[in-house]
């Protein structure tokens, strides 16, 4: 359950049909895929939206995030923050800053915390090879100017965890509209982003946060 409340705060990252295992992209996927060449940054607002199993109604939530590529990204949920993930050069760092707690994730990990991780820390897939290399296509679909993926990680690590990834992009100017998480116990959780900027200029140090004086540091999977 921990990992799993740490995966819903970074994700990223993620249409009724057959299951298509190896089937090829469409066209609107391939160009969508082929414009995220050029991203060597980018920034957005977003509504994040999770569905538990033991909630009647969902939890939302406004936020920021920014990304450099190839795979920092940072995570601001909440106005003012109340959760602040990063992916730093070594690890991933959650900051509760009215807690003054932070977490330390080692990206050197091993295991499925370390599968699923790999599928989100580079903020959306940069090429199709990169797509294909990480899963499995479910279905796919274009409705309404709006491409829609559904994917399943190759990696049976990674499943454990996260059983299913949705993207939806704009087939006309190629922005990420949404992203959706679907988590092995059933829970979901959505992205919907806004206010896009491409290849903002991002300040380094945005992704080297120091861990502020009075906070308390915790490694939740030391020894693990």
């Amino acid at each position: 359950m921990k990992r799993s409340v740490t995966l819903l705060l970074i994700s990223l990252f993620v249409v009724p049909s057959s299951l298509v295992f190896g089937a090829e992209l469409n066209p609107e996927a391939v160009s969508w895929l082929a414009a995220q060449t050029n991203i060597q940054s980018w920034s957005a607002d977003f509504v994040q939206t999770r569905k538990l199993k033991s909630l009647t109604q969902p939890l939302k939530s406004k936020g920021h995030v920014w990304f450099a590529a190839p795979n920092r990204f940072r995570w601001e949920l909440g106005h003012p923050a109340q959760t602040i993930a990063v992916r730093a050069p070594e690890e991933l760092l959650i900051f509760y800053p009215l807690l003054k707690r932070v977490e330390r994730y080692p990206l050197q990990q091993a295991g499925p915390w370390r599968d699923a991780l790999a599928l989100l820390e580079a903020g959306f897939p940069r090429s199709q090879s990169d797509l294909e290399a990480r899963y499995d296509v479910v279905s796919q679909k274009v409705e309404n100017g709006v491409g829609r993926l559904v994917l399943q990680p190759k990696s049976a690590a990674a499943r454990r965890m996260i059983s299913q990834v949705e993207i939806d992009f704009d087939t006309h100017n190629h922005s990420l509209r949404g992203t959706e998480l679907q988590f092995a116990d059933g829970s979901t959780l959505r992205n919907d982003f806004e206010n896009e900027e491409i290849n903002p200029k991002v300040d380094e140090a945005m992704f080297n946060p120091p861990v502020p004086p009075g906070y308390t540091v915790s490694e939740p999977l030391k020894g693990r």
